[in-house]
């Protein structure tokens, strides 16, 4: 069943969970796609859990929140970065095209690239030094839904294969829709001194996000990969800062 198939795909596509692999096409893309925000959600648990482990054995706040990122990258094979990186070498080469596709297909990275996971990782710790636990388990969720909306219908693939290919337009955008909503009404438990802040940042992020999809459509044609890692990226980060203030 795509249903089953579909789950195993974006455990195994999201994270190092060890899941056994299912079969692999555009119905099982579909649901893989449309349940990102739950696997985010799994995601964002451990890592909070594992941050509760560390402020609980006393160590320092930006110990805790760096080892945290780091075991983010870890579980996540460091590929939403690596995406972020190649995106924004991409961009910032202010190529269109095939030209800037190239440019991403690049194994080494540039300075524009380096920069973004530099300050994406310093950022992300910041947040994650002063944020409550429910925080961190709302922005790793809400950076998933960058996936769905990414992948809504009418969103086109910028190259014929690929990871883009396969997933490009397989959400149907009231799925992405409902989505977004849930993560976005769940972000009231981030900030109950302040319910409306968690709601705001993270409809804020989604925003930025649908808007740097937008422009990369425009850009390189379509969605790839990469382009999806950047996404869940800067959700992410932008959640978290959202989450932070006051």
């Amino acid at each position: 069943m795509s249903l089953g198939a579909g789950l195993r795909l974006s455990v195994t596509t999201l994270t190092v969970l060890p899941v056994r692999a299912g079969r692999v096409d555009r119905p099982a893309a579909a649901v893989a796609m449309s349940v990102a925000p739950a696997v985010g959600a799994l995601l964002g648990l451990l890592l909070a859990a594992l941050l509760w482990l560390l402020r609980e054995a006393h160590a320092p706040a930006l110990v805790a929140a760096g080892v945290t990122v780091a075991a983010a990258a870890l579980l996540t094979r460091g590929m939403h970065l690596d995406g972020l990186a190649d995106t924004i070498d991409a961009l910032g080469s202010y190529r269109r095209g095939d030209a800037a596709l190239d440019i991403m297909k690049k194994s080494d990275i540039g300075p524009f690239g380096v920069a973004a996971i530099v300050l994406t990782l310093l950022i992300q710790a910041s947040a994650l030094a002063v944020v409550p636990l429910v925080a961190v388990v709302v922005a790793f969720a809400a950076g998933r839904v960058a996936i769905p909306l990414a992948c809504r219908r009418g969103v086109p693939a910028a190259r014929p294969e690929g990871l883009g290919a396969l997933v490009a337009g397989t959400v149907p955008a009231p799925v992405a829709v409902l989505g977004a909503a849930l993560v976005t009404a769940a972000a009231i438990a981030a900030t109950p001194d302040r319910p409306w802040q968690g709601p705001v940042a993270v409809a804020i992020s989604l925003a930025v996000v649908v808007l740097l999809v937008r422009h990369g459509v425009r850009r390189f044609g379509g969605i790839t990969g990469d382009v999806l890692g950047a996404a869940v990226e800067a959700t992410t980060t932008l959640a978290l800062v959202g989450l932070s203030l006051g």
